[in-house]
């Protein structure tokens, strides 16, 4: 049986580093890049020099800045920014093939998930989510992690995915769980925000504990909403995903978050970010979306204040106000 040919569309931090984890046993590896030049400099000097320069990268990974060049692959990783997920599919050749979402986040313009916008644009294809607690620098090298692999197209889908994914220290687990999985990456990425604020505030441990735990209620809350499984959320890609991202300055959301809690405004903190701090774009399509399904998330709307301008003491005030109530009461 001849091996699935693999391709990672979209050569930032994350991207490069599942480019690597994937060409770590000498499997060859095709890593589209939009930027100009990069992906030369990628096949000449075996380095991302934009996104992760510290890692050395696999000989067996082949970098082009041809989106054409793709078509051949079998199973593509889809690694680009959330908000442009639409436009790269849209420029991509469709045949029935799978594809792997590892892009976080609501596309702020539709309000659609990332298997809403993949299915649109790709209906031939299977769609699955591969979420969880990884910084891309560990994974780039070598060190091990866990990552759910969520398969829209259940088992038969699992059985083509895991062999060309699993690798010794990169290790995915079996989920049917699309949406779960999709909410739990979304969501964390704007509750790290708010934990950047409290480390930037000075807080304490104990606040930042406090937050991520209330932080989960509404992860929960809102991915059973949208009919994600509980179990799910309280795996690698939900609460997982959650600590690690709400736990460390490695974080693009954390950091954000931190500049607003030392009284950086919300302008300057977004403005000349290389790297997108995705949590930023999905917290207002968060918001609107528990709106409407009715859920309660007060550290959403918090975050929400925070970017639209609001002082970071001011509505951290303002959270500490809330009535007071039983700790698993929903409202």
């Amino acid at each position: 049986m001849t091996q699935a040919s693999i391709g990672v569309v979209g050569a930032g931090a994350w991207g490069t580093a599942l480019a690597q984890a994937l060409a770590s046993d000498g499997r060859s590896v095709k890593l589209w890049a939009l930027e100009d030049g990069l992906a030369d400099a990628v096949n000449s000097t075996h380095r991302n020099h934009l996104y992760l320069p510290s890692a050395t990268l696999a000989s067996s990974i082949e970098a082009t800045g041809e989106l054409a060049d793709m078509r051949s692959c079998d199973i593509l990783l889809l690694v680009t920014p959330a908000q442009y997920l639409g436009r790269v599919l849209k420029n991509l050749e469709h045949f029935p093939r799978d594809l792997v979402l590892c892009s976080k986040g609501i596309e702020a313009s539709s309000g659609r998930m990332m298997h809403d916008v993949a299915h649109d644009c790709a209906p031939q294809s299977d769609i699955a989510v591969l979420s969880g607690p990884t910084f891309a620098h560990e994974v780039a090298a070598g060190l091990p992690c866990a990552v759910t692999l969520a398969c829209g197209g259940g088992e038969t889908q699992w059985e083509r995915l895991a062999p060309a994914i699993a690798r010794q220290n990169f290790r995915p687990y079996y989920s049917i769980d699309v949406v779960g999985a999709e909410v739990g990456g979304a969501v964390k990425n704007v509750l790290a925000i708010a934990c950047g604020v409290v480390e930037g505030l000075e807080l304490g441990q104990n606040a930042r504990n406090a937050l991520i735990t209330r932080g989960f209620a509404e992860m929960l809350r809102f991915g059973v909403a949208l009919g994600g499984q509980p179990e799910t959320l309280n795996g690698l890609c939900g609460l997982g995903d959650l600590v690690l991202t709400c736990s460390s300055t490695s974080s693009r959301n954390f950091s954000l978050g931190k500049a607003l809690g030392e009284g950086m405004s919300a302008k300057e903190a977004l403005a000349d970010k290389r790297t997108v701090a995705e949590g930023a774009h999905t917290a207002p399509v968060l918001r609107d979306l528990a709106r409407k399904q009715g859920v309660q998330m007060p550290i959403t709307e918090a975050v929400n204040h925070l970017l639209e301008g609001r002082s970071a003491r001011d509505v951290v005030a303002e959270l500490l106000s809330r009535p007071l109530k039983a700790e698993g009461h929903a409202h």
